[in-house]
């Protein structure tokens, strides 16, 4: 009786350690494939110039905010469709490189629209890599763009060389800091590196961010100047960077008619901040000969007022006014047709999102113009125009998978199931629908 027991518990036993190993089998077998995820820290636009992403080592992916997964999956899909990235069109069906991150670069990417041109070869210019000519040390911040094609860099990497040591302030500070520029590889930097005339290592109160506001500081006049006779280059002498030079210009010029009549004029220029006005308005001598025009002319000139923009919508807003808040025609054009393409906004944080944009000034607009988005086109998934939905920046990608799913569903929550797209893609595309 006691052989019979035991030998049905060892039965047992021998069965629950085969149900516990399949049970361990399968849920390996069953492991989802890891999710992933995109980095949000990434180079700032404003630092970044042309490039050719067939050029870029291991490295310079990472310095242009990629994780080590994703730059070693970019550089395996590279191998994969034959050694060498041929358009925008192949670049962005790169997994690892998110709809967002995509359109951060694609700007600057020295590569055809798509696979037809590249096959086409529609004049676009491929550069063939330079051995470095170096003969004696230098200090970097003393290069110009000639200098830096002089050494063997082609001429779009001698440009993102400077845009970056402008990036910083104007100047390169260390080997650190020139180490990080995206456009130098490993085997540029070793060889440069011996002949550098900089620090090692970057000050430990360094802001790149605040490179600008140290050479405004610096730069204080020394003289008295009147400023309705000054340039561009002018204000650039007075510490101000070339995009707010131009700001007051356009601000002098188009909203005050050509000149300052006041100090309060200047003062309330939105580039110009209360702490560099104190320290121009000593300075400050109005020549009265640039202020002031006959009484002739005045009777001939036709008066404009002066925009409202508490009452603008910035659905509305034009060209013109954007120019005459302070923006510049870049910023103002851009504005102008990223709207066009969404037709029309739905809220504030979507003009922030903007390339291209001063968003520090537009901000201040946003605080002062109101948005009325009652009149933007909306529709559901299932009765979008095909035209409509592959149009609109927020819906091409999903397209024809929208249009593919609505055939055989006609409820919007199925395809959204169906879709499977990420939750911040989804919230975008939902500001438009019905």
């Amino acid at each position: 009786m006691k052989k019979s027991y035991y030998q049905k518990m060892a039965v047992l036993g021998t069965l629950l350690l085969i149900l516990l190993g399949f049970q361990k089998y399968t849920e390996k077998s069953d492991e989802p494939f890891p999710e992933v995820t995109f980095i949000s820290e990434s180079l700032p636009v404003e630092s970044l110039s042309e490039f050719d992403p067939n050029d870029l080592d291991e490295n310079q992916w990472r310095k242009l905010g990629f994780s080590e997964k994703q730059t070693a999956t970019i550089l395996k899909y590279k191998k994969i469709v034959g050694g060498k990235f041929i358009s925008k069109e192949q670049f962005k069906k790169c997994y690892a490189i998110s709809e967002d991150k995509f359109n951060q670069l694609e700007t600057f990417l020295l590569l055809p629209e798509n696979n037809a041109d590249a096959k086409g070869n529609t004049g676009f210019k491929t550069y063939e890599k330079k051995t470095l000519n170096i003969t004696r040390k230098f200090n970097p911040d003393h290069l110009s763009q000639k200098d830096w094609e002089n050494m063997g860099f082609s001429d779009k990497q001698a440009a993102a060389i400077l845009k970056y040591k402008s990036y910083l302030g104007g100047s390169f500070l260390s080997k650190e800091k020139f180490k990080e520029c995206f456009i130098i590889n490993e085997e540029n930097y070793a060889k440069l590196e011996p002949y550098l005339i900089l620090p090692t290592n970057t000050p430990a109160n360094f802001n790149a961010y605040a490179g600008k506001s140290r050479s405004l500081k610096s730069m204080s006049p020394q003289t008295s100047f009147d400023p309705n006779s000054l340039d561009i280059k002018g204000w650039m002498n007075l510490g101000f960077s070339e995009k707010q030079a131009n700001v007051i210009v356009n601000y002098r010029d188009r909203n005050l008619k050509g000149s300052f009549k006041t100090l309060d004029d200047i003062k309330n220029c939105f580039v110009i901040s209360a702490e560099k006005f104190e320290e121009l308005k000593p300075f400050i001598k109005f020549n009265t000969a640039t202020m002031t025009k006959s009484s002739d002319d005045r009777k001939t000139e036709f008066k404009q007022e002066k925009t409202d923009f508490s009452k603008v919508d910035m659905n509305s807003i034009s060209f013109k006014q954007l120019l005459e808040f302070g923006l510049d025609e870049r910023s103002a054009g851009s504005m102008i047709g990223f709207r066009k393409k969404l037709g029309g906004f739905m809220t504030k944080d979507q003009i922030l999102e903007t390339y291209n944009i001063d968003k520090e000034l537009v901000q201040k607009l946003l605080s002062t113009a109101p948005l009325d988005n009652s009149k933007v086109e909306r529709h559901t998934l299932v009765d979008a125009p095909e035209e409509w939905l592959k149009n609109h920046p927020y819906f091409k990608y999903s397209a024809d998978k929208i249009i593919y799913y609505r055939v055989s569903n006609t409820d919007d929550k199925k395809i959204w199931k169906l879709l499977k797209t990420k939750p911040e893609y989804e919230a975008r595309m939902r500001l438009y629908l019905k």
